[in-house]
């Protein structure tokens, strides 16, 4: 391989301009495609697969209105007064003109919404106070049916005592005609005591009517009681109603979308898809009409759901670190053309990588991440590649070498272990692939394509403009020091090679100060937590970190990340029990922990799907929130066996848990890979089992003691002022597993420079220790600068405008920091320092089977050198 790319140098360099032009080509290709039929970025994150995912897949068949994309709108006074009348009107006016836009399903008016909410609650207490008016009345009533019965019953009486002397009259006149008339009494006598009859016989016809009516009279109230207890039971009915509806308000009781004060309010904009294929020009169309609505006094600000977008990959953190690395590269070559040759082409290799990316996204979802970790890789690994490179170059002409001859030389020796290294951090990213999470594995293969084309420019391109700008790589003074005594070999040995570095002098005190900074930095390690940025870590002077700051003090931190609950029912629920329903679920999940509101959102056109808001009391980022997740999925069990329903939750907060949660599983697994795959490349590199470990080990050092300072940072709040950090929290989910594969490809890279000169001077005849100290004079200087590129530029990113970058870019340059300058300077040679000669032990077996890579090209040096 070292001829192979010997011969590319050589030819780079013969043919410059066509190399360069073809380069060029490539370049304002890849662009044009890019202009052309450049695809669309996602703001974002989705995983096939987690349970939040799969509500949304299924609502979308059967529920596409609560599978819905959506985003909040707050509303408020720029002197801190409450919403007048004629705000009102403009806030409805400017939702109006939203609700009209291309994507939009919905945007209700936030004081139409309280208005409802304040008349339900009225009509509510009325109809408490209907049942209490209906209550008095039937008890008003059934006194009066008591008292009129009892004077119908008191009548009876009279009635009969009444009917009984007229009875008894009757039959006292009857025996005093008998007798008269058996007497022979006169005519006369006896026709006037006959005459009395007719006054007793109309006597007993009034009693008889009136028995009838006091009769009537029973009946009457018998009906009445009746009606009375009809009364009663709907009262009833309607009093469980009412308690249902109480049940309901109090479940919605601390749910509102105007401010108490009334000077914030709270909007809810809708979409017409779900949140993984919302566009960026939607979502961007919703916030241009609400900013340039005619809304005089009223500020408008906007949640992150409305406002994550990739306006531009590079910002003002990421230049300056690009300059930064342009002044190291300075310092170490001497030369402006030197310094800014890197730079140029690691742009270069950029720009076509970033292109390729896009014009990728045509054909291939991905998220706006995506190209970033490329542009942060392309650069970095691009300047150092083409370092290494020149580095060589500079060192053989300072020995003498010929120009043509030394940029073939620097390519087919430091550029083959450009190319190998370039090969490791390929597989590591690749390898991402491998967590069978969708986006990973794509930032993985869209950073592995940055990768290879970082390689081939430094290897084709950088041979061509060493060609052009000749001896001007070395300063003038470098210039008129060359040698020309045909001794190469002995002036391309480094300065001092034989004096002992601090490392080999005091190896154990080096050893226990590595591990110790190493531990140190990683006891934060054991209490990380993963998830996604809310609003509340975007810049305080943000659009999003101002809406989540006032709905956390209007309204309460959980309205920022409500909890969307779905409820399935195995058949269609009737109109007249679906009240109840609603009541025993939203009862159900306002008696979980750590729940401040619910409210019973929708209902689906078939009748099956119940959809309900769940409030949390804290913020979304929150332990107890994540609980709050799986307290809500609990009641799937308790439904399944009582209701044969369903339970499931989606949302952004659910979403963000459960990608954390699948992130968290497959970590073990990705990291056990990248550490199998780190000792079998360097088994195969440096023919030793020691060596291979303590670069393992020092890895797994490098990534616990990285991920200790991005918590501590980014999760526990230290230095939160000086990093942009307004809202510690969770640490970004995807960070731990692109910090491995990242560092991992960076490690080997270190490793392999700085550990390949030792081993090429132990082959041929110098200690265990000599070699150390020739490996490290060797190489100490260029990965030196080579790490402080790489942290220049990484730093850059942790300044950066994307708010989910700044975590990666920190994490990267502490990664380097800790990789470069503790683990591989000073604790990998003082370890094998102590072993000695043990470290370059290989079984004479395994020795056999290996082939023979010669990463350093050694070979290809012996041979042109002599």
């Amino acid at each position: 391989m070292a001829s192979l790319l010997y011969k590319l140098g050589i030819f780079s360099a013969r043919r410059a301009w066509l190399v360069l032009g073809a380069w060029l080509l490539i370049l304002a290709t890849s662009v044009a495609l890019m202009l052309t039929a450049g695809g669309k970025l996602s703001s974002s994150i989705s995983i096939d697969g987690v349970p939040s995912q799969n509500v949304i897949d299924q609502l979308q068949k059967t529920f596409p209105e609560a599978s819905r994309a959506s985003g909040q709108v707050v509303f408020h006074k720029t002197d801190g007064a409450e919403f007048t009348a004629a705000d009102e009107v403009a806030i409805a006016k400017a939702l109006a003109d939203v609700k009209l836009l291309t994507g939009v399903s919905d945007a209700r008016d936030p004081f139409n919404i309280e208005t409802e909410i304040q008349d339900r609650r009225a009509e509510v207490a009325k109809g408490w106070q209907d049942i209490t008016d209906g209550e008095k009345k039937i008890a008003d009533g059934k006194v009066s049916i008591a008292t009129n019965k009892a004077k119908l019953a008191d009548g009876l009486v009279k009635l009969d005592a009444a009917q009984t002397k007229l009875e008894a009259q009757s039959a006292q006149l009857e025996a005093g005609i008998k007798q008269a008339q058996a007497a022979g009494a006169p005519k006369q006598q006896i026709d006037a005591m006959i005459a009395n009859r007719a006054p007793i016989a109309g006597g007993l016809a009034q009693i008889a009517a009136q028995r009838q009516k006091i009769l009537d009279g029973q009946a009457q109230l018998v009906t009445a009681a009746a009606k009375l207890v009809t009364a009663q039971a709907d009262l009833d009915a309607a009093k469980l109603k009412l308690q249902d509806a109480d049940k309901l308000l109090a479940a919605t009781k601390e749910f509102s979308t105007v401010s108490k004060d009334k000077t914030v309010a709270l909007a809810t904009v809708q979409f017409t898809v779900p949140n993984n294929q919302l566009e960026e020009p939607i979502r961007q169309g919703v916030v241009d009409s609400l900013t340039n609505a005619s809304l005089l006094g009223i500020q408008v600000d906007f949640s992150q759901e409305l406002t994550r977008s990739l306006s531009s990959i590079l910002g003002v953190g990421e230049v300056v670190g690009l300059a930064i690395a342009a002044v190291v590269l300075f310092v170490m070559l001497g030369t402006l053309i030197g310094a800014g040759m890197p730079v140029i082409l690691a742009i270069i290799g950029v720009g076509i990588s970033a292109s390729i990316t896009m014009v990728l996204a045509s054909v291939i979802d991905m998220t706006s991440t995506t190209p970033v970790l490329g542009v942060m890789l392309g650069l970095a690994v691009g300047i150092d590649y083409a370092l290494f490179i020149l580095n060589r170059h500079r060192r053989q002409l300072k020995a003498g070498v010929e120009l043509r001859e030394s940029i073939g030389l620097a390519t087919g020796t430091s550029g083959n272990a450009v190319f190998f290294a370039g090969i490791t951090v390929i597989i590591a990213l690749a390898a991402l692939n491998l967590t069978g999470i969708g986006f990973v594995g794509l930032m993985g293969s869209m950073g592995s394509i940055s990768i290879a084309i970082a390689v081939l420019i430094a290897i084709t391109a950088t041979p061509a403009v060493l060609r052009l700008i000749g001896m001007k790589v070395l300063s003038k003074k470098e210039r008129a020091l060359v040698s020309h005594d045909g001794h190469l070999e002995e002036h391309m040995q480094p300065k001092n090679a034989n004096k002992p570095v601090f490392v080999n002098k005091h190896p154990w005190i080096s050893a226990f100060a590595a591990i110790a900074v190493l531990v140190i930095a990683a006891l934060p390690f054991s209490s990380m937590r993963l998830g996604l940025p809310d609003g509340g870590a975007e810049p305080k002077d943000s659009s999003p970190n101002r809406a989540y700051v006032l709905i956390s003090d209007k309204f309460g931190e959980g309205f920022n990340g409500q909890i969307s609950t779905v409820v399935t029912m195995p058949s269609a629920v009737a109109l007249d029990d679906q009240t109840a329903l609603q009541t025993r679920i939203a009862t159900d999940l306002f008696s979980l922990p750590n729940v401040v509101a619910v409210v019973p959102a929708a209902v689906s056109d078939d009748n099956k799907t119940f959809l309900f808001q769940v409030v949390p009391a804290v913020k979304p980022s929150s332990v107890e929130t994540e609980k709050l997740v799986f307290d809500v999925r609990d009641l799937d069990a308790k439904y399944a066996s009582e209701m044969d329903a369903s339970v499931g939750v989606t949302g952004l907060t659910a979403a963000n848990i459960d990608i954390s949660q699948k992130i968290s599983s497959v970590l073990p697994l990705y990291l056990g890979v990248v550490l199998a795959l780190s000792l079998l490349l360097l088994i195969l590199v440096f023919r030793s089992i020691l060596v291979p470990l303590l670069a393992a080990g020092g890895f797994l050092l490098t990534v616990f003691a990285t991920m200790g300072t991005v918590v501590a940072v980014y999760q526990w709040g230290w230095l939160a002022d000086i990093f942009g950090v307004p809202n510690p929290g969770p640490i970004l989910s995807f960070l731990p597993i692109f910090l491995i594969g990242i560092l991992f490809g960076l490690a080997m890279d270190y490793q392999l420079f700085l550990v390949s000169g030792m081993r090429e001077a132990f082959t041929h005849g110098k200690s265990a220790k000599d070699s150390i100290n020739y490996g490290m004079h060797l190489s100490r200087a260029v990965v030196i600068a080579a790490a402080l590129i790489m942290i220049t530029v990484f730093g850059g990113f942790a300044f950066s405008h994307l708010t989910m970058i700044r975590p990666v870019g920190f994490g990267l340059a502490v990664g380097v920091i800790f990789d470069a300058f503790v683990v591989r300077l000073v604790l990998v040679p003082a370890a094998m320092t102590i072993f000695g000669n043990a470290a370059w032990w290989l079984p004479k077996w395994l020795d056999r089977i290996l082939p023979d890579v010669d990463v350093e090209g050694a070979k290809l040096e012996r041979e042109h050198l002599h």
